[in-house]
């Protein structure tokens, strides 16, 4: 347990509040303190701020992995990742026992550097909290009960009776987020009527640390490369059959995974039980007011499809991180709205594509109507045979193309 039984006195006052002690929220105070150690910045969540018994691991782009090079913690972050070096797209409709392949990628954004890693939640979250504990106030077991942005500063009421106060709150708390309703901000949202289906399976035979996609009409199947002869599975079921898997004996779970990976890994056993998770695109209509800013899962939850959640909330932390360190430097408010719209008009864009590409993906391939897949099918094998465009896609995918924010660039701020 990290500073959860600190006490804040009723007037304490801090530059910034973030609220959500997630990847995402400790990343950014994280980054505040490291590049501007003078800045006040707290943290609250209704945790306690310890590493969690979670065996998920995440993809990190290598766009935001530099995040955590300037930070210094990813050399130890890296020592339990996995490389993915390769990715194969194969696809199949109902009964076919074949998974041909029609789109794969390899190489990296730069020498030494591939385009992106596996790595442990554990791993993720042990570093930022060593990394925040000294220049960071945490708060654990703290929800926010009230928000009041209406003067020069807003001010919280958290449970516990505490009262804290900062020029600039940012809700990192997640895609239900208790802020983003607070400020009356508008969601736009779709049910996918999908569940995600998410543990980590041994296998006999070895990944090569080569991630697979494979589509089928229920949805996607990912199985990403970890340390050893383990892989990271995520899936995409309707809600209905989710459930029904999730309720299977472990062995009858794992010869289903086995027949959906097409037995390319060869035998498989799980280890760890099956969660799941409720699927949605929500986005919100302003990421930012006075004295707020969206992050995360609170700005954009998107399909898991890519596997670009994650990645879209640290480019947040890249942006918003730069925005508040240069308005500071200029001696402007940081809460104030002319400057918050500068995170706003950086990362909308991105986030609109990113939304519209895992919307559309997961609609076109989460069906087994023969014309469709024909057509997709055509598609991802002329894209295979374009080296030029299969390049884009990667430097894309791994979040450090031009004109981005300089630590994506692996620049400091």
């Amino acid at each position: 347990m990290v500073n959860s039984a600190r006490k804040i006195p009723a007037d304490k006052k801090f530059d910034i509040a973030i609220v959500g002690g997630g990847p995402a929220g400790l990343t950014l105070g994280a980054t505040l303190v490291h590049f501007m150690p003078e800045l006040k910045v707290v943290i609250c969540d209704r945790g306690n701020f310890e590493v969690p018994d979670d065996a998920r691991s995440l993809a990190l782009a290598a766009g935001v992995t530099r995040i955590y090079e300037a930070l210094g913690i990813w050399e130890e972050m890296k020592e339990r990742a996995c490389p993915i070096a390769r990715m194969e797209v194969t696809d199949s409709g109902t009964g076919d026992r074949s998974r041909p392949l029609f789109l794969s990628f390899e190489g990296e954004v730069s020498p030494g550097q591939p385009f992106a890693h596996m790595v442990p939640f554990r791993q993720i979250m042990q570093g930022l909290l060593k990394k925040t504990k000294d220049g960071v106030t945490l708060l654990a077991r703290a929800s926010v009960l009230k928000m009041d942005r209406t003067g020069a500063r807003s001010v919280l009421e958290l449970s516990g009776g505490n009262r804290i106060e900062a020029e600039l709150v940012v809700a990192a708390d997640g895609s239900r987020s208790a802020l983003r309703d607070m400020a009356e901000i508008k969601t736009i949202v779709s049910d996918y009527r999908q569940s995600g289906l998410v543990t980590t399976i041994g296998h006999e035979k070895p990944h090569k640390q080569t991630a697979f996609e494979h589509f089928r009409p229920a949805g996607p199947f990912a199985s990403l490369p970890l340390p050893g002869n383990r892989s990271s599975l995520v899936w995409t079921e309707n809600s209905i059959d989710a459930q029904r898997l999730k309720d299977l004996p472990a062995q009858e779970q794992a010869a289903h995974i086995e027949e959906s990976m097409g037995y390319c890994l060869g035998k498989v056993t799980l280890e760890e039980p099956i969660q799941v998770f409720p699927l949605r695109l929500c986005i919100a209509r302003k990421f930012v007011v006075q004295r707020l800013a969206l992050m995360g899962d609170a700005a954009h939850a998107v399909h898991p499809i890519t596997g670009q959640g994650l990645n879209l909330g640290l480019k947040d932390v890249a942006a918003l991180s730069e925005v508040i360190i240069e308005a500071v430097r200029q001696g402007e408010d940081i809460g104030s709205l002319n400057v918050l719209q500068r995170y706003e008009r950086w990362r909308r864009l991105d986030v609109a594509l990113m939304a519209m590409a895992t919307d559309s993906l997961n609609r076109l391939f989460s069906n087994d109507v023969a014309a469709i897949r024909a057509i997709r099918d055509l598609g991802l094998g002329v894209v295979d045979r374009m080296p030029l465009v299969k390049k884009a896609l990667i430097r894309h995918a791994a979040g450090g193309g031009g004109g981005g924010p300089k630590l994506l660039q692996g620049q400091d701020i």
